[in-house]
């Protein structure tokens, strides 16, 4: 069987929003101050405004490190030793103590389950691990009907009950807070940020983004929405952010092909199968990350028409780009017409 695989690193996600850093940059103000480093398979990019001394940006530093480090020490799937690893080896039916920041992300991933009827679902993590999205190896064959009605079995986001910052499982199911794990880590760098006393910020962690205040001057930050296509970077629209935070979820950074069939690694977890609508990402703008982290990928796994008909229900700010023969068309919820820029260049939206 021919193969070819596709993958942007651990399956934190797809990552297609990108600061424009060239923008954010054009001022060489002295008081533009960035950060950058690696985590969760991928890397993070932060610029902060301000009057600091050398001690103080070093101090700035180590509060991010210490910021996602705390994250993916609680919440990666990747680490046998981490909090979320933890409870998923721990026995069916008894209450496991989780930390705050893991029992806000259950919480908030939960709530967004119930919304979306089950369209984003943190157990999810059986069927991704099958088709070879998660930390265990790719298979060597296409999962069949009896192994994904198997992993079926264990996803199930309502066998969770979380009573205070105790979860208990009434059933066994594997959670992987992928799909909103990075935006809560966004949002921690950016509580961090908040207690030190920083007003002007841009936080990117993979394409994740959380915004405070505006650039001198008054300018916002602009944020470009990345055209999804798997081989280049080329940038679709742009956003103005002003203390607001957005999430992206799309496919075509991390997949694989098989016989000509190409495998996303979005899960639908109704299904346990990947998604094969042409919904080619979704972005979301959200007060908090982690929010527009989890409705990105909601909103993905229902689609065109069933995601747009909820975001406008909810008032969620959603910008759709969606494959068709003749190439990429765009839809936009009503509350996500706020964040747009400057219309697109030339060959932007189609």
């Amino acid at each position: 069987m021919k193969r070819h695989a596709h993958r942007a690193g651990p399956a934190w996600k797809g990552l297609v929003l990108f600061a424009l850093l060239a923008l954010v940059g054009c001022d060489r103000s002295p008081e533009a101050h960035r950060f950058e480093g690696p985590i969760f398979g991928t890397g993070y990019h932060v610029t902060v405004y301000g009057d600091f001394s050398d001690r103080q940006l070093a101090s700035l530093k180590d509060g991010i490190d210490d910021a996602l480090e705390d994250v993916d020490r609680l919440m990666s799937t990747y680490k046998p030793e981490s909090e979320l690893s933890r409870f998923n080896a721990a026995p069916v039916g008894e209450p496991f103590a989780l930390s705050p920041p893991t029992a806000q992300v259950i919480d908030e991933a939960i709530e967004i389950g119930e919304l979306s009827n089950g369209a984003f679902d943190v157990t999810v993590g059986a069927a991704v691990n099958l088709w070879g999205f998660g930390p265990d190896k790719r298979p060597d064959e296409i999962p069949s009907d009896a192994e994904i009605a198997e992993a079926l079995e264990e996803v199930d986001f309502r066998a969770l009950h979380l009573n205070g910052n105790r979860l208990t499982k009434t059933k066994p199911v594997y959670v992987d807070l992928s799909g909103i794990a990075k935006g809560y880590g966004v949002d921690h760098v950016a509580a961090r940020l908040d207690a030190l006393g920083v007003t002007s910020y841009l936080v990117e962690v993979g394409g994740e983004i959380r915004t405070r205040g505006t650039k001198p001057g008054g300018e916002p930050w602009r944020v470009a929405v990345e055209k999804p296509v798997s081989r280049e970077r080329s940038v679709q629209r742009v956003l103005e952010l002003e203390d607001v935070a957005v999430a992206t979820s799309g496919d075509y950074r991390n997949y694989y092909e098989e016989d000509g069939r190409r495998y996303s690694h979005t899960i639908d977890p109704r299904t346990g199968r990947p998604i094969t609508h042409h919904l080619a990402s979704v972005t979301v703008v959200a007060e908090q990350c982690s929010t527009a982290d989890g409705l990105a990928t909601a909103l993905e796994v229902l689609g065109p028409k069933k995601g747009m008909a909820l975001a406008n229900r909810e008032d969620i700010a959603a910008y759709f780009i969606v494959k068709t023969d003749e190439g990429f068309t765009t839809e936009l919820s009503d509350a996500f017409h706020a964040y747009l820029a400057e219309p697109p260049s030339e060959g932007g939206e189609q």
